[in-house]
């Protein structure tokens, strides 16, 4: 039985549940909705992690935020693989990657707007450029290879933004 997709992609004959399940999937995959930005969909989500640090900038300094990223991570894999079953693989509207991608990049930093910047500017360098092992954890099947490549991206720019600080001092004052 095949069911008519809607203007979404999302199949019309569905339960309740059914419905609500994909709705929150949609929410929490596209970033509330960051991933519809029809300009650069994976840097609207990225930016979504500014924005929060802007409205609460402690969030990235809390000792257990560790714990934030693996929820985000479980959670986005599961919505990934819920709208990739009606989107299609990897596709562009999901930027959960980028925003969990985007917190490790910055998280456990000496945070001012200077290194927050500098974090964006080197997730999304190390997000598109995909050096090894990054580009072959895409091939993970469903939702987890959405996730661990932009997870790998943000452990480098994580890296390397923490040898700028320690190269340019002027980052953290």
């Amino acid at each position: 039985m095949t069911e008519k997709a809607t203007g979404s992609g999302i199949p019309e004959k569905r339960t309740l549940l059914q419905k609500a399940a994909d709705a929150l999937a949609v929410t929490v995959a596209t970033g509330f909705f960051s991933g519809y930005s029809p300009i650069a969909p994976g840097t609207a989500g990225s930016c979504a992690v500014v924005v929060l640090y802007g409205i609460v900038p402690g969030l990235f300094l809390w000792r257990w935020v560790w714990a934030v990223w693996i929820g985000v991570f479980l959670i986005g894999a599961r919505a990934a693989d819920r709208c990739i079953a009606f989107w299609g693989e990897d596709p562009g509207k999901v930027v959960i990657d980028e925003i969990v991608g985007m917190m490790i990049t910055i998280g456990f930093m000496p945070l001012n707007a200077k290194i927050v910047v500098a974090g964006f500017v080197l997730f999304r360098l190390f997000d598109i450029v995909k050096p090894p092992p990054a580009r072959g954890l895409e091939k993970l099947p469903g939702g987890w290879g959405v996730m661990a490549d932009d997870v790998a991206a943000g452990v480098y720019a994580n890296i390397a933004l923490r040898l700028g600080i320690m190269c340019i001092p002027w980052l953290t004052a």
